[in-house]
């Protein structure tokens, strides 16, 4: 269980607070959909929950002990908005074992197929991938660090209706094994997943 408690944050770059006073639990099995207009603060609150920036005040708890920012990063699985613009392997493995020593070929083929790339061409270039292919590999590298909680920034933008229903129905599948937040600024597009729903406006959430 993750717990965010009295969360405020105020950054440096900001003239006003950009979360106030946050709080909110999630559990496994039923993913956390949040809601908000583009500056309410969704991706902010990312970034504190991971480890990625701090807050001003409150309290972030795992199972009832809390966090350091290095404790977070530790656990925390990002993929932000448009995650493809951001590949740094020349090829599908090396994006993939980018930030490991050593990597299985049983971990990595358990995780392609989970995100259904099993078939996928190890040598493929990124960027020559489907726009779908390109949203699942970004999954499929944070889901090899085996996080336990995975936050997914606007995970449908850009995607065509089929591909966003294919994507939806993955986001389905790894919510039945860990805890899973979604930032979005289309919350119906999630109506078919057993959500607890929320919404961020000015910083603050609901």
């Amino acid at each position: 269980m993750l717990t965010l408690t009295g969360v405020y944050y105020h950054p440096a770059t900001s003239e006003r607070a950009v979360l106030k006073d946050v709080s909110l639990e999630v559990n496994k099995g039923t993913p956390s959909i949040i809601s908000g207009p583009s500056g309410s603060g969704k991706t902010s609150l990312i970034e504190v929950i991971s480890g990625l920036a701090s807050p001003n005040k409150g309290k972030i708890s795992w199972i009832n002990k809390r966090l350091n920012e290095r404790q977070r990063k530790s656990i925390c699985g990002v993929v932000f908005q448009f995650p493809e613009r951001h590949f740094l392997g020349l090829t599908v493995l090396q994006e993939l074992v980018i930030g490991h020593r050593r990597l299985s070929e049983e971990v990595r083929s358990s995780v392609l197929n989970k995100v259904g790339l099993s078939g996928i061409d190890l040598k493929e270039l990124p960027e020559n991938l489907s726009g779908g292919q390109q949203r699942r590999l970004a999954i499929a590298v944070q889901l090899i660090r085996s996080p336990k909680i995975l936050l997914l920034d606007e995970p449908t933008a850009g995607l065509d209706w089929s591909v966003r229903d294919e994507i939806l129905e993955l986001v389905k599948q790894i919510s039945k094994d860990q805890i899973l937040i979604i930032v979005t600024h289309e919350p119906d597009l999630f109506s078919s997943l057993n959500t607890s729903r929320h919404k961020l406006a000015n910083g603050i959430l609901t």
